[in-house]
């Protein structure tokens, strides 16, 4: 579990998962070993754990598992840009997505599975109608599509979707292919793919919005075909509704978004097929700021991280209507990201 040490977290926090329950005992935690790892990815094949330091002088470090805690693989690398919001796997390359900067990078990994500099760097250009969000490129979120053929990159700034090629794997580049435009100022934020790998859901951040889209993995061809309202552009208060992450159930049932602001997760039911979301359930999120969404690998629970209230909760998922229903919490003081080994 990610945490802004900059905010009073702790940094990534291990936690042991009782099967049976789904609730988290923390077990240890890096401190000060990388400044505000936001974002986290695992590489399931060698167990290494990637963290991004989203800071002004961005950087990536590998950490390997080392009894219940975690041991940094090398030292930090920086990525090329600043505020990285993201990091990602393309097989042997460690993608990053840059907020500050606007911009992405790419870097291969040694042998050990550190990462190795020099990043390459790609540099998004434009900007939106929002004067105060949008004023350039804002990279939130890079990740390699489920064939391994493309790198699809998410920019707040510019109201788009931008896929990239990976170029020779010694240079790790990154070579644009497209860029397809969303509804200027709607701030896309995040995406995830249908395990079917042919729909894509993007969830915006300006704008309570999910985008479906058409992604032909031949081509590299990302088609909006619709939106779905997740919430009011208000929340009960006068609070204005911003959803973050989202994402598409294992068994490709459900999309869930995690709304702040709000402060809860909607449910979109895929009854009627993966490219026709409809609003199933609005389940409160059990925190403040939900930042991030994950599955257990079962698929069985669902886990918030809730930044500001600074903890992770978690939902048994009804195996029938997929309502969740909150099931626990703990204490993660600037809660940012979760992941499972």
């Amino acid at each position: 579990m990610g945490s802004f040490t900059s905010a009073g977290g702790r940094g990534i926090t291990t936690a042991a998962v009782d099967p049976a329950t789904g609730a988290l005992t923390p077990l240890a935690t890096t401190g000060d070993a990388l400044a505000d790892p936001s974002y986290l990815a695992v590489d399931h094949g060698s167990g290494l754990l990637y963290a991004v330091s989203e800071t002004e002088r961005g950087a990536v470090r590998a950490f390997r598992p080392e009894g219940s805690g975690l041991a940094p693989l090398g030292p930090a690398v920086p990525v090329g840009g600043a505020g990285p919001t993201h990091v990602s796997l393309a097989g042997r390359t460690l993608l990053t997505a840059h907020y500050t900067s606007g911009s992405i990078s790419s870097l291969r990994l040694a042998l050990d599975g550190s990462p190795a500099g020099p990043a390459a760097v790609l540099t998004h250009r434009g900007g939106g109608p929002d004067p105060d969000r949008q004023e350039g490129p804002h990279a939130h979120q890079v990740l390699p599509d489920p064939s391994g053929r493309w790198v699809l990159a998410v920019d707040l700034g510019t109201d788009s979707v931008r896929v990239c090629r990976l170029g020779d794997a010694a240079a790790a580049a990154l070579l644009p292919h497209a860029e397809v435009r969303l509804r200027p100022g709607s701030g896309p934020r995040h995406l995830a793919f249908h395990p079917e790998g042919g729909t894509a859901y993007v969830v915006h951040e300006l704008e309570p919005l999910l985008t479906v889209c058409r992604w032909d993995p031949r081509s590299g061809r990302l088609e909006p075909l619709g939106e779905v309202p997740l919430a009011p552009a208000a929340a009960p208060g006068g609070v204005r509704a911003y959803p973050s992450a989202v994402l598409a159930s294992p068994d490709g049932r459900f999309v869930r978004v995690a709304v702040r602001g709000a402060d809860a997760i909607a449910t979109l039911s895929l009854a009627d097929g993966p490219r026709r979301p409809r609003p199933a359930f609005s389940t409160p999120c059990g925190g403040t700021w939900p930042r991030d969404l994950a599955a257990d690998p079962a698929g069985l629970r669902l886990y918030a991280a809730n930044e500001r209230s600074g903890d992770v909760t978690w939902f048994d998922t009804d195996p029938a209507t997929g309502e969740p229903h909150r099931a626990g919490a703990v204490a993660v003081p600037a809660a940012t990201c979760v992941v499972f080994a």
